[in-house]
């Protein structure tokens, strides 16, 4: 029997119709081989994905999809929905085996998989709106300042060419022009199957961007 459930259910701003199913959802398989969380946080995770992608769409309508899953990536993994948990001190309410409370109470992902299960939960408990409403409660503030850290050209190269042919990029730094003060770098880049590209900048690594975002544009990347 999880202690104090009115306390979290008091935090988490939503009161179960059926209490086995916030039982069930702050059980770990280390305290219960049969019947735990798991499965709840398999639908929770899956309640969580769609109600976030659904909201990015509706706040960054004119964003490109490739933005739009990075920002979807960032709101839902387990640094985040461990932070979430942290927040509502959820440690202090999930069911530990023997073998898993000498791990300070529990570890991160034990504590951000629970967190998932309480959102399936509550889909099941109340519905979507219920679970989207807690969703939006939590997740409100990383909504907010959702934002993308750029992957820039060269690490893009880098990326593709690693994948496709287990190569890195040869960059040939090949001309230095201009006046000491303002001198003008060109260099070329090359790829497996691809032309040698020059880009130029201000410096070497200015160069070598600039060369890799052409090549990029020839790939259609």
């Amino acid at each position: 029997m999880v202690k104090n459930l009115k306390d979290l259910e008091k935090i988490i701003k939503y009161t179960f119709k059926k209490t086995s199913l916030i039982e069930k959802s702050l059980t770990h398989k280390s305290f219960n081989n049969e019947i735990n969380n798991e499965k709840l946080e398999f639908l929770g995770d899956r309640v969580l994905g769609l109600v976030i992608s659904e909201k990015l769409l509706e706040k960054y309508p004119n964003e490109k999809e490739g933005i739009i899953d990075k920002k979807f990536a960032n709101l839902v993994n387990k640094k985040t929905c461990y932070s979430i948990a942290k927040k509502i001190n959820l440690k202090k309410f999930i069911l530990l085996g023997d073998s898993h409370k000498k791990m300070e109470r529990s570890s991160d992902k034990i504590i951000s998989d629970c967190l998932e299960a309480i959102v399936g939960a509550i889909y099941l408990d109340g519905g979507l709106k219920a679970a989207e409403k807690f969703i939006f409660n939590f997740w409100d503030e990383y909504l907010l300042k959702s934002t993308v850290t750029l992957v820039d050209s060269k690490t893009k190269l880098q990326e593709f060419s690693l994948k496709k042919f287990k190569e890195l990029p040869k960059y040939i730094f090949f001309k230095k022009t201009g006046p000491q003060h303002r001198p003008l770098f060109k260099t070329e880049v090359q790829i497996p199957n691809s032309k040698k590209i020059s880009g130029e900048g201000s410096s070497k690594k200015k160069a070598q961007q600039n060369a890799a975002a052409k090549l990029l544009r020839i790939l259609n990347l």
